[in-house]
């Protein structure tokens, strides 16, 4: 099982790196980020667990800066880390299962996320060890805790208050649930749209307790277009063009979640869910790659099989030396270009794109308070 550093270790090295900055300023003035979610955006928790769903060989990596596998899915940086840039993080936060993660880290923010989970608990069952939504939210609980204990809570209240959020969960719950195999459990309890419906009320649920730990500013994603990844077009794939129950899935659901944010921000009488349309965001290029320098937005860099779409990506698939030509890295997750396409919609896109505001709107707002 593992282990959080100490308090009392937490405690010693954040006060080393606040004598080195020569600062006294409170830790809640930088803006933290915290990140939940799946694989889009797991930065390496996954590496810390007995699972299938990782990414911690190569070839993923390949771009990354340090040339190495991270056990992020992508064959360079992800969503998280280039939001991170935009935002002025000096680093990526951490995973926060890694051995890295002590109180020199803490003040910066956290990756919970974790390759394979769900809204749902019973969503990636066949990964096994993965961290289940509840239990990131625990997580979280125990990171405020450890942040509270080092710098006293007003300031760990604060500093959450401030932070942004980004939570990207939903895929999985039709592509490793519902639609998982033929009359999986849950396409025989719900009709799509009655299932569509629940995940949206259960989600529902997890983000009003994440507003109850604090979180003030959440950037909220929906799923892609689901049935056009390569793993889809080559397992469920229409006519040699992308499945159409998933896009009917995604076509239900995404609608439905912004719905359900707008509600919960008129509840609460504040913009704290921000809604991002990913859906459009890759349809933009999935639908016209050339328009955006790709090859190709069926065909993943790495993969066997149709499209590269079936299995794993390891050191014996078929792998394109140009990963800047192609929209997919592997048969699920974008390239790292394709994630620079979408962060630049999350910063600057139109209410298409982002709803109430885009993340560069929130940033001059807040920096205003």
């Amino acid at each position: 099982m593992l282990m959080a550093p100490s308090t009392f270790s937490d405690f010693w090295m954040l006060l080393a790196f606040l004598l080195a900055l020569g600062s006294t300023a409170p830790l809640a003035e930088a803006r933290a980020f915290f990140v939940f979610g799946d694989s889009l955006v797991d930065s390496g928790n996954n590496n810390y667990l007995a699972t299938t769903a990782r990414a911690d060989a190569p070839p993923y990596g390949i771009d990354y800066p340090t040339r190495s596998p991270t056990g992020r899915f992508s064959n360079g940086l992800n969503i998280p880390d280039l939001i991170g840039e935009k935002i002025g993080l000096s680093e990526s936060p951490l995973p926060y299962l890694s051995p890295e993660f002590n109180g020199r880290k803490l003040p910066i923010g956290a990756n919970f996320a974790s390759a394979g989970v769900g809204i749902l608990n019973d969503t990636g069952v066949q990964f096994v060890n993965i961290l289940r939504m509840y239990r990131q939210l625990e997580l979280f609980q125990e990171y405020k805790r450890r942040l509270s204990a080092l710098t006293g809570s007003r300031h760990a209240h604060q500093l959450v208050n401030q932070a942004l959020v980004l939570i990207t969960v939903g895929g999985n719950d039709f592509v490793n649930n519902y639609y998982l195999v033929p009359y999986s459990a849950r396409s025989r309890q719900y009709k799509l749209p009655a299932f569509v419906k629940f995940l949206i009320s259960e989600y529902r649920r997890l983000l009003m307790r994440l507003y109850k730990m604090g979180a003030r500013r959440v950037l909220v994603t929906g799923t892609g277009p689901m049935g056009c990844v390569p793993a889809e077009l080559a397992m469920r794939g229409t006519n040699g063009g992308c499945s159409e129950e998933l896009q009917s899935a995604a076509s239900l659901y995404n609608p439905q979640l912004v719905q359900m944010l707008n509600g919960l921000n008129k509840k609460i009488g504040r913009d704290i869910f921000i809604s991002a349309n990913t859906q459009r965001m890759h349809n933009d290029f999935v639908s016209n790659p050339r328009a955006f320098g790709f090859k190709t937005s069926q065909i993943a860099c790495c993969g066997q099989g149709p499209y590269n779409g079936l299995g794993l990506c390891t050191q014996l698939s078929n792998l394109c030396p140009n990963r800047a030509l192609y929209a997919f890295w592997d048969p699920f997750h974008p390239t790292e270009k394709a994630n620079r396409l979408i962060v630049e919609q999350i910063m600057t896109g139109s209410n298409e794109y982002m709803n109430p505001m885009n993340l560069s709107t929130i940033m001059a707002m807040d920096s205003r308070i």
